[in-house]
C-alpha cells in the first residue's frame, strides 16, 4: 500500500502513544521514544511492524512516542496512522486489528 501524506494519530497524554508514519525506501524504519525503552522497546516495534506490514505497507518511516501504551493501544494508533497516511481512512480494514 503506498503512504501519500503524513499520517499522525495518538496523544502525548499517560498511556497512549503517538505515531506518525510517512513515506520510506529501505523497509520500515521506527524511530522510538520510550520511557520503558529497555524493558518494552523491542515489543513495541514489533507490535508497530506487524500492525503496518498486515495493512500491506512495506516501506515506512514510523516516529513513535510512547507514554506508557497497551499493546492493544499501540495497534489501534498504528491503523489510524496508516489509513491517514495512505488516505484510506474512509475504508478501515478493521481485520488487521485480529
Amino acid at each position: 500500500m503506498e503512504i501519500k501524506t503524513i499520517g499522525v494519530a495518538g496523544t502525548l497524554e499517560s498511556s497512549d502513544i503517538q505515531i506518525m508514519i510517512s513515506k520510506g525506501t529501505d523497509g520500515i524504519q521506527i524511530d522510538l521514544d520510550s520511557e520503558v525503552i529497555k524493558a518494552y522497546g523491542d515489543q513495541i516495534k514489533q507490535a508497530i511492524t506487524n500492525t503496518l506490514q498486515k495493512y500491506g505497507i512495506t516501506d515506512a518511516k514510523v516516529k513513535a512516542t510512547d507514554k506508557g501504551a497497551l499493546d492493544c493501544v499501540i495497534v489501534a494508533r498504528t491503523l489510524a496512522a496508516a489509513q491517514r497516511a495512505t488516505e484510506t481512512s474512509d475504508k478501515p480494514e478493521l481485520e488487521v486489528l485480529q
